[in-house]
Protein backbone atom coordinates (compact mmCIF):
# COMPACT_ATOMS: atom_id res chain seq x y z
CA UNK A 1 0.00 0.00 0.00
CA UNK A 2 1.47 3.57 -0.93
CA UNK A 3 2.04 5.79 2.46
CA UNK A 4 2.42 9.46 2.23
CA UNK A 5 5.13 11.16 4.08
CA UNK A 6 5.72 13.91 6.39
CA UNK A 7 8.60 16.28 5.34
CA UNK A 8 10.97 14.65 8.16
CA UNK A 9 10.04 11.24 6.19
CA UNK A 10 7.89 9.79 8.68
CA UNK A 11 4.96 7.91 7.48
CA UNK A 12 1.38 9.83 7.40
CA UNK A 13 -0.85 6.81 6.84
CA UNK A 14 -3.04 5.10 4.06
CA UNK A 15 -4.81 7.99 1.35
CA UNK A 16 -8.09 8.04 0.12
CA UNK A 17 -7.20 6.76 -2.86
CA UNK A 18 -5.72 3.63 -1.31
CA UNK A 19 -8.51 3.14 1.16
CA UNK A 20 -10.77 3.28 -1.80
CA UNK A 21 -8.78 1.00 -3.77
CA UNK A 22 -8.77 -1.47 -0.77
CA UNK A 23 -12.97 -1.19 -0.26
CA UNK A 24 -13.51 -1.35 -4.39
CA UNK A 25 -11.76 -4.78 -3.78
CA UNK A 26 -13.84 -5.46 -0.71
CA UNK A 27 -17.03 -4.92 -2.77
CA UNK A 28 -15.84 -6.49 -5.87
CA UNK A 29 -14.46 -9.85 -4.92
CA UNK A 30 -17.39 -12.10 -4.76
CA UNK A 31 -17.24 -12.19 -0.61
CA UNK A 32 -20.34 -9.60 -0.43
CA UNK A 33 -23.42 -9.33 -2.18
CA UNK A 34 -25.61 -6.95 -3.46
CA UNK A 35 -27.50 -4.84 -0.57
CA UNK A 36 -24.89 -6.13 2.75
CA UNK A 37 -24.08 -3.97 4.78
CA UNK A 38 -20.14 -3.72 4.78
CA UNK A 39 -20.23 -1.52 8.62
CA UNK A 40 -20.97 1.76 10.09
CA UNK A 41 -17.80 4.64 9.69
CA UNK A 42 -16.63 3.74 12.91
CA UNK A 43 -15.81 0.31 12.80
CA UNK A 44 -14.66 0.56 8.89
CA UNK A 45 -12.60 3.27 9.66
CA UNK A 46 -11.35 0.78 12.95
CA UNK A 47 -10.93 -1.84 10.33
CA UNK A 48 -8.95 -0.18 7.70
CA UNK A 49 -6.61 1.40 10.50
CA UNK A 50 -7.46 5.25 8.90
CA UNK A 51 -9.18 7.94 10.33
CA UNK A 52 -12.97 8.79 9.66
CA UNK A 53 -12.56 11.72 7.47
CA UNK A 54 -10.21 9.34 4.94
CA UNK A 55 -12.77 6.98 5.18
CA UNK A 56 -15.26 9.73 4.27
CA UNK A 57 -13.40 10.74 1.39
CA UNK A 58 -12.65 7.37 0.01
CA UNK A 59 -16.96 6.41 0.75
CA UNK A 60 -18.12 9.54 -1.13
CA UNK A 61 -15.78 8.63 -4.19
CA UNK A 62 -16.99 5.11 -4.26
CA UNK A 63 -21.09 6.33 -3.74
CA UNK A 64 -20.63 8.78 -6.51
CA UNK A 65 -19.13 5.52 -8.90
CA UNK A 66 -22.35 3.01 -7.49
CA UNK A 67 -20.02 0.80 -5.57
CA UNK A 68 -21.21 1.77 -2.58
CA UNK A 69 -24.23 3.15 -0.55
CA UNK A 70 -24.73 4.50 2.49
CA UNK A 71 -27.39 5.14 4.37
CA UNK A 72 -28.21 7.57 7.03
CA UNK A 73 -29.41 7.25 10.53
CA UNK A 74 -30.22 4.59 12.74
CA UNK A 75 -30.00 1.34 11.26
CA UNK A 76 -27.86 3.07 8.26
CA UNK A 77 -24.52 2.63 7.76
CA UNK A 78 -22.48 1.15 4.39
CA UNK A 79 -23.81 -1.08 2.12
CA UNK A 80 -22.86 -2.96 -1.43
CA UNK A 81 -24.62 -1.01 -3.81
CA UNK A 82 -27.36 -3.03 -6.08
CA UNK A 83 -26.57 -4.77 -9.00
CA UNK A 84 -26.87 -2.66 -12.15
CA UNK A 85 -29.56 -3.63 -14.51
CA UNK A 86 -27.73 -3.18 -18.23
CA UNK A 87 -30.16 -1.44 -20.83
CA UNK A 88 -29.24 -2.09 -24.32
CA UNK A 89 -30.81 0.32 -26.64
CA UNK A 90 -29.75 -1.45 -29.86
CA UNK A 91 -32.45 -4.47 -29.14
CA UNK A 92 -35.85 -4.06 -27.91
CA UNK A 93 -37.07 -6.16 -25.49
CA UNK A 94 -39.42 -6.22 -22.32
CA UNK A 95 -38.21 -5.41 -19.30
CA UNK A 96 -39.35 -8.45 -17.70
CA UNK A 97 -36.77 -10.62 -20.52
CA UNK A 98 -34.42 -7.87 -19.79
CA UNK A 99 -33.97 -8.60 -16.31
CA UNK A 100 -34.85 -12.55 -16.71
CA UNK A 101 -31.54 -12.90 -18.79
CA UNK A 102 -29.43 -10.70 -16.47
CA UNK A 103 -30.52 -13.06 -13.11
CA UNK A 104 -32.81 -10.31 -11.75
CA UNK A 105 -36.38 -11.27 -10.52
CA UNK A 106 -38.45 -9.63 -12.41
CA UNK A 107 -41.53 -7.57 -10.75
CA UNK A 108 -44.22 -5.16 -11.65
CA UNK A 109 -47.00 -2.92 -10.45
CA UNK A 110 -50.04 -1.51 -12.22
CA UNK A 111 -50.11 2.18 -11.06
CA UNK A 112 -52.79 2.71 -13.36
CA UNK A 113 -54.54 1.86 -16.58
CA UNK A 114 -57.11 4.34 -18.35
CA UNK A 115 -58.78 5.39 -21.86
CA UNK A 116 -57.92 9.17 -22.60
CA UNK A 117 -57.96 11.49 -25.34
CA UNK A 118 -54.27 11.79 -27.36
CA UNK A 119 -53.02 15.07 -26.23
CA UNK A 120 -50.78 16.86 -29.09
CA UNK A 121 -47.34 14.89 -27.99
CA UNK A 122 -49.02 11.55 -27.79
CA UNK A 123 -51.08 12.41 -30.95
CA UNK A 124 -48.10 13.29 -32.95
CA UNK A 125 -45.88 10.58 -31.96
CA UNK A 126 -48.67 7.44 -32.83
CA UNK A 127 -49.80 9.35 -35.90
CA UNK A 128 -53.68 9.89 -34.71
CA UNK A 129 -55.56 12.96 -34.12
CA UNK A 130 -55.51 14.81 -31.13
CA UNK A 131 -58.64 13.75 -28.95
CA UNK A 132 -58.43 10.08 -30.43
CA UNK A 133 -58.44 7.15 -27.79
CA UNK A 134 -55.64 6.50 -26.36
CA UNK A 135 -55.15 3.34 -23.70
CA UNK A 136 -52.81 4.81 -21.41
CA UNK A 137 -50.65 2.31 -18.67
CA UNK A 138 -48.41 3.76 -15.85
CA UNK A 139 -46.39 1.15 -14.38
CA UNK A 140 -43.10 0.33 -12.13
CA UNK A 141 -41.01 -2.18 -12.64
CA UNK A 142 -39.28 -4.11 -9.79
CA UNK A 143 -35.75 -5.92 -10.65
CA UNK A 144 -35.35 -8.20 -7.42
CA UNK A 145 -38.19 -6.42 -5.23
CA UNK A 146 -36.53 -2.89 -5.91
CA UNK A 147 -37.56 -0.30 -8.00
CA UNK A 148 -36.18 0.66 -11.25
CA UNK A 149 -38.24 2.59 -13.39
CA UNK A 150 -41.67 4.07 -13.85
CA UNK A 151 -43.01 3.04 -16.80
CA UNK A 152 -45.98 5.79 -18.90
CA UNK A 153 -46.53 4.17 -21.85
CA UNK A 154 -49.47 5.19 -24.22
CA UNK A 155 -51.11 2.65 -27.29
CA UNK A 156 -53.64 3.31 -30.29
CA UNK A 157 -56.97 2.18 -28.42
CA UNK A 158 -58.80 1.19 -31.70
CA UNK A 159 -55.71 -1.35 -32.37
CA UNK A 160 -55.78 -3.10 -28.75
CA UNK A 161 -59.76 -3.66 -28.40
CA UNK A 162 -60.32 -5.43 -24.69
CA UNK A 163 -56.72 -4.28 -23.60
CA UNK A 164 -57.66 -4.11 -20.02
CA UNK A 165 -59.24 -7.08 -19.80
CA UNK A 166 -55.92 -8.60 -20.29
CA UNK A 167 -53.08 -9.14 -17.39
CA UNK A 168 -51.40 -6.26 -17.50
CA UNK A 169 -48.17 -7.32 -15.16
CA UNK A 170 -45.76 -8.95 -17.58
CA UNK A 171 -44.13 -7.72 -20.94
CA UNK A 172 -46.99 -5.78 -23.22
CA UNK A 173 -45.17 -6.72 -26.34
CA UNK A 174 -45.20 -10.59 -25.22
CA UNK A 175 -48.54 -9.97 -24.82
CA UNK A 176 -49.61 -7.86 -27.72
CA UNK A 177 -47.93 -10.80 -30.22
CA UNK A 178 -50.19 -13.55 -27.99
CA UNK A 179 -53.23 -11.47 -28.31
CA UNK A 180 -53.11 -9.23 -31.72
CA UNK A 181 -50.67 -9.99 -33.62
CA UNK A 182 -48.36 -6.94 -33.09
CA UNK A 183 -44.73 -7.34 -32.47
CA UNK A 184 -42.02 -3.99 -32.50
CA UNK A 185 -40.14 -3.32 -36.18
CA UNK A 186 -38.22 -0.61 -34.57
CA UNK A 187 -38.16 2.15 -32.09
CA UNK A 188 -36.68 5.51 -31.68
CA UNK A 189 -35.51 6.81 -28.59
CA UNK A 190 -34.30 9.76 -26.83
CA UNK A 191 -32.45 10.06 -23.44
CA UNK A 192 -31.82 12.73 -20.75
CA UNK A 193 -31.07 13.53 -17.16
CA UNK A 194 -33.92 14.72 -15.21
CA UNK A 195 -34.61 15.16 -11.52
CA UNK A 196 -36.83 13.20 -9.47
CA UNK A 197 -40.08 15.06 -8.40
CA UNK A 198 -42.63 13.98 -5.44
CA UNK A 199 -44.48 11.60 -6.95
CA UNK A 200 -41.55 9.74 -8.55
CA UNK A 201 -39.15 9.73 -5.61
CA UNK A 202 -42.36 8.02 -3.71
CA UNK A 203 -42.96 5.32 -6.22
CA UNK A 204 -39.34 4.83 -6.98
CA UNK A 205 -37.92 4.80 -3.12
CA UNK A 206 -35.77 7.71 -4.03
CA UNK A 207 -34.64 11.22 -2.74
CA UNK A 208 -36.79 14.15 -3.90
CA UNK A 209 -33.65 15.68 -6.97
CA UNK A 210 -32.21 11.99 -7.42
CA UNK A 211 -30.70 11.55 -10.83
CA UNK A 212 -33.33 9.52 -13.20
CA UNK A 213 -32.47 8.73 -16.86
CA UNK A 214 -36.04 9.84 -19.02
CA UNK A 215 -36.68 7.90 -21.71
CA UNK A 216 -38.46 8.74 -24.45
CA UNK A 217 -39.59 5.95 -26.96
CA UNK A 218 -41.96 5.68 -30.29
CA UNK A 219 -42.28 2.07 -31.28
CA UNK A 220 -43.16 1.04 -35.03
CA UNK A 221 -44.47 -2.65 -35.65
CA UNK A 222 -43.45 -4.88 -38.15
CA UNK A 223 -44.95 -2.35 -40.94
CA UNK A 224 -43.89 0.54 -39.54
CA UNK A 225 -46.79 1.40 -38.01
CA UNK A 226 -46.54 3.57 -34.54
CA UNK A 227 -48.29 1.57 -31.89
CA UNK A 228 -46.31 2.84 -28.82
CA UNK A 229 -45.60 6.02 -27.02
CA UNK A 230 -43.72 5.34 -23.58
CA UNK A 231 -41.50 7.91 -20.91
CA UNK A 232 -39.76 5.65 -19.01
CA UNK A 233 -37.83 6.56 -15.73
CA UNK A 234 -35.14 4.94 -14.36
CA UNK A 235 -33.49 4.71 -11.66
CA UNK A 236 -29.33 6.16 -12.21
CA UNK A 237 -27.85 4.30 -9.86
CA UNK A 238 -30.00 1.18 -11.17
CA UNK A 239 -29.47 0.80 -15.03
CA UNK A 240 -26.82 1.58 -17.12
CA UNK A 241 -26.68 2.09 -20.90
CA UNK A 242 -25.39 -0.47 -23.57
CA UNK A 243 -24.87 0.96 -26.74
CA UNK A 244 -23.18 -1.93 -29.35
CA UNK A 245 -21.58 0.59 -32.45
CA UNK A 246 -20.25 -1.00 -35.48
CA UNK A 247 -17.16 0.49 -37.61
CA UNK A 248 -17.42 0.88 -41.28
CA UNK A 249 -14.41 0.97 -43.55
CA UNK A 250 -14.51 4.01 -45.83
CA UNK A 251 -12.64 3.49 -49.18
CA UNK A 252 -10.75 6.61 -49.49
CA UNK A 253 -8.81 7.61 -52.68
CA UNK A 254 -5.58 9.18 -53.35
Amino acid sequence: MALDFDPSGAPLGPTAADVRRRLRHLVTDGAHRPGERLGGERDLAASLGVSRETLRQALTSLEREGVVLRVRGRGGGTFVAPRKVERDLTRIVGVPELLRTQGFTAGSQVVSAALEPADETVAKALELEPGDPVARIVRLRLADGGPISLENACFPARRFPGLFNLPLGGSLYELFAEEYDIRPGEALEQIEVVLAGDEEAVLLRSAVGAPLLALDRTTRDQDGQPFEHSHDLFRADRIRILVRSTGTTVATTR
